[in-house]
């Protein structure tokens, strides 16, 4: 994966106002980067899986996260961190609380995406620019149009629409463990816990890539951009405007006689 060629591509042709992070499930300790930061060890806190994912796209940290590092369950369940439990899966916690009845959350707590237990220890998140691992999974943050940009670029290459799935929380699942474990792409709608504590802002939404598809997509981009696909959207703009009656009067008053 040539990583200085996909920032290069975004920066080129979809201008993100964040930095692009690269998402990597470790097998153990041994694979945490030498300067990654853990929230526990560094900043004596624990935090939610999308609070470490935003420090490492706003202030341009390697973070490296263990269940030990999370106060978020949903995040660590997601992950594989720990295991689904009779208690989580039949809703009695009521997590997630905008569920109409237990049953409803009970549904949504089994369906959404988790890895598989135990697989991993760590995840590790760095921009795009600082990453010095193989990345599993690529997130890009921005606005709509820059969302619908990228998405032209994913169907370039797949010839297939794009399809997203949100629950309104638990935003980290669909970017991380949906990607993982389907292969494709994840437009994603900022959950509650990821707006509150990760401050992604009101005209902020993401992107995810899998690995795999990084090079084409960049190649994508630039192919796209040349058949005239482009952002900020070229705006159409040799039209005759149609003025107002008295300019219209005005003009021909004025015309009068030359």
């Amino acid at each position: 994966m040539d990583l200085a060629r996909i920032t290069q591509a975004l920066d080129t042709y979809v201008r993100p106002t964040t930095p692009a992070i690269a998402v990597r499930m470790l097998d153990s300790t041994d694979e945490i980067p030498e300067r990654a930061k853990m929230p526990l060890r560094d900043f004596k806190v624990k935090m939610p899986l999308c609070q470490g994912l935003a420090l490492a796209r706003r202030h341009g940290l390697v973070m490296a996260m263990s269940e030990g590092d999370m106060n978020c369950p949903l995040g660590a369940l997601a992950m594989g961190f720990l295991p689904a439990k009779e208690g989580y899966l039949d809703g009695r916690f009521g997590i997630p609380f905008w569920g109409s009845s237990d049953k409803a959350i009970a549904k949504l707590a089994q369906g959404m995406p988790r890895l598989e237990y135990g697989r991993h220890s760590h995840v590790v998140a760095a921009p795009l620019e600082r990453t010095a691992f193989e990345p599993h999974v690529l997130i890009v943050y921005g606005d709509p149009a820059r969302i619908g940009r990228m998405i032209q670029a994913v169907v370039y290459v797949t010839g297939e629409p794009v399809v997203s799935s949100s629950t309104g929380g638990a935003a980290c699942a669909q970017q991380i463990a949906q990607t993982l474990l389907t292969g494709t792409c994840q437009p994603v709608i900022a959950g509650g816990g990821e707006r509150v504590f990760a401050l992604t802002q009101d005209h902020e939404a993401s992107l995810t890539l899998p690995a795999g598809m990084a090079d084409a997509f960049a190649d994508a981009l630039e192919e796209t951009h040349k058949r005239g696909v482009r952002y900020p959207t070229r705006s159409y703009l040799t039209f005759g405007g149609s003025m107002p009656p008295n300019f219209e009067q005005l003009m021909a008053y004025l015309e009068e006689g030359e």
